[in-house]
């Protein structure tokens, strides 16, 4: 059985950081992951790439080729990553061990998880090759500092865990941008009846209905909260990994215990980056 990570979120949201910074804490504690590259339009990596979507399709090349611009060409080369699951993809797992742990770094366009089914169909693949999945979804902690934001981000994650059906972990990133932590609790674990009040206070009143109904989806579902991740900390990057390991059952022989989150390990005082 083969383990994988899905990566996703907003653009920005830090998510190639985050898989730089998984595989180089895999590689202190001498464990092994493979990042896959599934972004045709990326460059740059601080990590070594596995599999690389670019060796199949590129964002310049459709863009070129088809006079796309860079919304339309993602799509198709996504579409295209589908057409050939049963060939390029499997080609490319064949040279991986049943028991493997995958990190697929996904693009940030949100429609490629919230409502084209590409990835939906990307993951049912997996699952068929024996494959058990988790997505993490990212988003930037700055999003606090608004609430009509967070909530967006909330809708956003929320659509991706009802079209990818997958055990799914949310994380609130960059926390090491977060100058005054205090409250952090509220976006942890967010309380409709707090949200409402705010977004009332921040919108105008001809949107109270609507902001009724935002929070009530969120209560209703009430799956919606988040893991707060400080790069600067093994113990925060540590704690985030055994979480997701629970959710696929990744070392179960090994008895994966977690431990319950310590707010210590967010360092309230911590200094600005930029002093």
């Amino acid at each position: 059985m083969g383990y994988a990570q899905l990566v996703i979120g907003p653009a920005g949201s830090g998510k190639s950081t985050y898989c730089a910074s998984l595989q180089q804490h895999c590689e202190a504690i001498g464990r092994t992951v493979h990042i896959v590259n599934l972004d045709p339009a990326a460059e740059n990596f601080n990590y070594p790439v596995s599999m690389d979507i670019r060796e199949l399709i590129t964002l310049e090349d459709v863009m070129e080729t088809m006079g796309l611009g860079p919304n339309g060409a993602l799509i198709y080369c996504m579409e295209h990553l589908e057409d050939n699951l049963d060939d390029w993809l499997e080609e490319e797992l064949e040279n991986y061990l049943d028991d493997d742990y995958l990190v697929f770094d996904c693009p940030g366009q949100m429609e490629l998880f919230s409502h084209v089914p590409v990835l939906r169909n990307f993951v049912d693949h997996l699952k068929r090759k024996n494959f058990n999945i988790c997505a993490v979804y990212l988003l930037d902690s700055q999003f606090m500092t608004d609430v009509t934001k967070y909530i967006s981000g909330c809708m956003a994650s929320l659509s991706a865990m009802i079209q990818l059906e997958i055990p799914h972990v949310n994380i609130l990133s960059k926390m090491d941008l977060v100058k005054n932590k205090k409250g952090l609790e509220d976006y942890l674990n967010p309380d409709p009846k707090i949200l409402l009040s705010e977004l009332n206070q921040n919108m105008a009143p001809k949107f109270a209905k609507l902001n009724k109904t935002l929070a009530e989806l969120v209560d209703d579902y009430s799956m919606v909260n988040f893991l707060p991740l400080d790069l600067r900390k093994e113990s925060s990057i540590q704690y985030v990994l055994s979480y997701i390991d629970n959710s696929i059952q990744f070392g179960e022989d090994a008895d994966v215990k977690i431990r319950d989150f310590d707010p210590d390990d967010i360092d309230m005082d911590a200094p600005d980056i930029d002093d």
